[in-house]
């Protein structure tokens, strides 16, 4: 995670295409990685409070981590609370993913307004 958001100073030149698209790939797997560790609390929470089977569980997982609520009704208290501040963490965890995956894209952006500034003092 060291080099997760390594880019280039003020003063450097834009990244070339290739490094540009290695960041976005390298964003992109551990946006994925993310992902997939939510999806497993999830369905580890939905297995342990719920008794629900591994494809019952993964279902209603996905559903809340996608933002579209749970399919099976929940029979326990400690279901429900658990459902719901998984609800809460995938709600917040979508905007960090998003922030994540985007983050090249943005710096690229802010990171030409420099240049050209640099590029018109000169």
């Amino acid at each position: 995670m060291k080099h997760l958001f390594h880019f280039e100073r003020r003063h450097q030149p834009l990244a070339s295409p290739e490094r540009f698209s290695s960041r976005i790939l390298q964003n992109a797997s551990w946006a994925l990685g993310t992902i997939v560790v939510a999806l497993a609390i999830g369905m580890a929470g939905y297995m342990g409070f719920e008794a629900m089977g591994f494809i019952d569980a993964f279902a209603n997982a996905a559903m809340i981590l996608s933002g579209m609520g749970p399919l099976t009704p929940l029979h326990t208290d400690g279901g429900k609370i658990f459902a719901g501040v998984y609800a809460i963490f995938c709600g917040l965890l979508i905007f960090g993913v998003a922030g994540l995956i985007l983050a090249p894209v943005f710096h690229r952006i802010l990171h030409s307004f420099h240049v050209a500034d640099d590029d018109a003092k000169n």
